[in-house]
Parts: structure tokens; C-alpha cells; sequence
């Protein structure tokens, strides 16, 4: 399990396609990575494969090239990090599990105070304004929402610690939703015995 708290970038040093999908070499300033252990790379849960002076090696699998946008990254791309949480690490983000949803187009960015405005393409399932979403592994909160778009302000900071700082307008990003609504929708199926009225009689608002 991941934050979406990103620690560090990286670049593709290498990348080797093969029929049933590719090896990665990732540089990287990590110390003490073991064999095994989980990596996020711009959200994308992977095991490291092999430990190398100044990175690491992962397989992908094609399921993974086809839904997320590792699949067209190219050497020397930077690319998002964050070792697997400890259990007792501060949760700063929120539950990131690494297994990415789609991607989303930039259809534009804006400048507003502080913060930089980013505008995704797209659909709004589980997409609420003030929730969670993780893109290329970084956990941020929406603040605006529409039709088969969504928003998220970023703080310089945010921008200056990942690869979003010189991500392009056409270009796609990694999309995990919040997996707690992803519970909710199938606690909520047809099925369920959760609906309006016992909702109100718990005390909430609908």
C-alpha cells in the first residue's frame, strides 16, 4: 500500500520490450532497496527485480503498458516514486493501492495565486469535489468537477517534488480513484440493504 506521497523522481534509463512486456531500469537515489520489495512508478505498483548501482529494474507486464502510461514512456523520461508504507509511517495522503484505473488527458492548466490549475479529461464515476485521486502517484484532492473533467489545485511544492511541474496539455497521467468508492458502489448494488432511509437514520445528510 502506497500515500501518494511521492519521495522521489526518477528516470528511465532503459527499456526493453519483450512479447510478454518489458523490463524497466529506473534510476534512482533510494538507499536500502531489498529484492521484492513494491515500488510505485508514477502510480503503478511493481516488485523490484533487481537492484543496480544508482536504480533498479522491474518487470511490467502488458496488462500494465496497455492501461497505464508507462507503455509510451521513453528513456530518459522522469517518472514518479514512492517506496511501499511502513506500518509505522505517518499517513499523509490517503490509500493508494498502485493499481492504476486509466489515464487522463491535461486539457489545460491556469495559474491561480499560488497554485497552478489542472484540467483532466475525464470520466467522473467516482470523481467527487473535495475528494481523493492519485495521479502519476500523487495523492491530491479535487476541487473542481464537470463533465467528464475534473480539477486539482497544485502548490509549488507539489509541482517542484514531481514529474506534473512539465507535464504538457495533450499529454496522459495515471489515474487511480479513491478505492473507498470503489466499496461504496458495491456495498450500494442492487442488492445491498444500505439505501436512503437507513442512511438518514445513521445521521447522514442525503
Amino acid at each position: 500500500m502506497f500515500t501518494g506521497l511521492v519521495e522521489g523522481k526518477g528516470k528511465i534509463k532503459s527499456k526493453r520490450i519483450t512479447p510478454d512486456g518489458a523490463r524497466l531500469v529506473i534510476s534512482s537515489s533510494f538507499k536500502e532497496l531489498e529484492l521484492g520489495e513494491s515500488i510505485s512508478i508514477n502510480g503503478a505498483c511493481h516488485t523490484v527485480v533487481e537492484i543496480l548501482s544508482g536504480g533498479f529494474a522491474v518487470d511490467t507486464m502488458n496488462e500494465t503498458l496497455k492501461h497505464t502510461n508507462l507503455g509510451s514512456l521513453v528513456v530518459n523520461d522522469e517518472v514518479n516514486l514512492e517506496r511501499a508504507m511502513k506500518a509505522s509511517s505517518r499517513f499523509g495522503g490517503h490509500i493508494v493501492t498502485g493499481h492504476i484505473d486509466g489515464c487522463a488527458k491535461l486539457i489545460s492548466k491556469r495559474q491561480e495565486g499560488i497554485s497552478y490549475v489542472y484540467k483532466f479529461e475525464f470520466p467522473d464515476k467516482y470523481i467527487v469535489q473535495k475528494g481523493s485521486i492519485c495521479i502519476n502517484g500523487v495523492s491530491l484532492t479535487i476541487s473542481g468537477v464537470g463533465n467528464n473533467f475534473f480539477e486539482v489545485s497544485l502548490i509549488p511544492h507539489t509541482l517542484k517534488s514531481t514529474n506534473l511541474l512539465d507535464l504538457k496539455v495533450g499529454e496522459l497521467v495515471n489515474i487511480e480513484n479513491d478505492i473507498l468508492a470503489k466499496y461504496v458502489e458495491k456495498l450500494c448494488g442492487k442488492n445491498s440493504t444500505i439505501d436512503e432511509i437507513l442512511l438518514k437514520e445513521c445521521g447522514f445528510n442525503v
